[in-house]
């Protein structure tokens, strides 16, 4: 009798992208880097400090991954990250994890021109310029090719985002939809045992 081919390969390498105004020292990456480093030593994690050219960060990225495996490799992403996410997972075949994914950046960030401070690093300043918006819509990807790899944690209490855009980008994934929450998804540690489910690593 045939056997179905429909348990991926285990994780070997995990990409983790923050958000806008984040960085690698956000909770969310904080929490799923001690997972990793307690429970699976020998993954390899991986969390770039992101630069605010959306075209340069995908480079960083992209380099950085170059080397992967993309059979056995996985990337999640926050918010911006997410969005980030999807595009390296449209490209690799990789599985995702998306928490409240931004769904059109290009729109919501013209908004956004300008010096910001980062939320856990205040002390830190960069400049949303504005040639990065064409640079983020130059990004934008379109309809999944392969849905069932990815996850997407969102949260309807999201005050930043529009959760209903989000679940009809993500449609054919698999979504685990919050009743309340909210954008930075502060109750992570009640998620986390589902998002390592999906990516092998419970």
């Amino acid at each position: 009798m045939p056997t179905r081919n429909r348990t991926p390969a285990p994780i070997s390498h995990l990409l983790y992208l923050h958000g806008f105004r984040s960085s690698p020292q956000s909770v969310k990456a904080r929490i799923m880097a001690s997972r990793i480093a307690a429970q699976h030593p020998p993954v390899h994690w991986w969390c770039p400090a992101l630069p605010p050219s959306p075209r340069e960060a995908m480079a960083l990225v992209l380099q950085g991954i170059a080397d992967w495996s993309q059979a056995s490799m996985a990337v999640v992403g926050s918010s911006l990250g997410g969005f980030y996410a999807t595009v390296v997972a449209q490209r690799t075949g990789c599985r995702a994890v998306l928490l409240n994914p931004a769904v059109d950046p290009a729109r919501d960030l013209a908004r956004h021109i300008g010096e910001h401070t980062l939320w856990h690093e205040p002390q830190e300043r960069f400049f949303f310029r504005p040639e990065f918006v064409p640079e983020l819509r130059a990004l934008q990807v379109g309809e999944l090719n392969r849905p069932e790899r990815y996850l997407a944690v969102i949260a309807k209490g999201d005050e930043v985002l529009d959760w209903r855009e989000m679940q009809a980008r993500y449609s054919g994934a698999r979504i685990q939809l919050l009743e309340g929450g909210d954008h930075g998804l502060s109750d992570f540690d009640r998620h986390l045992p589902g998002v390592m489910e999906f990516l092998g690593l419970d």
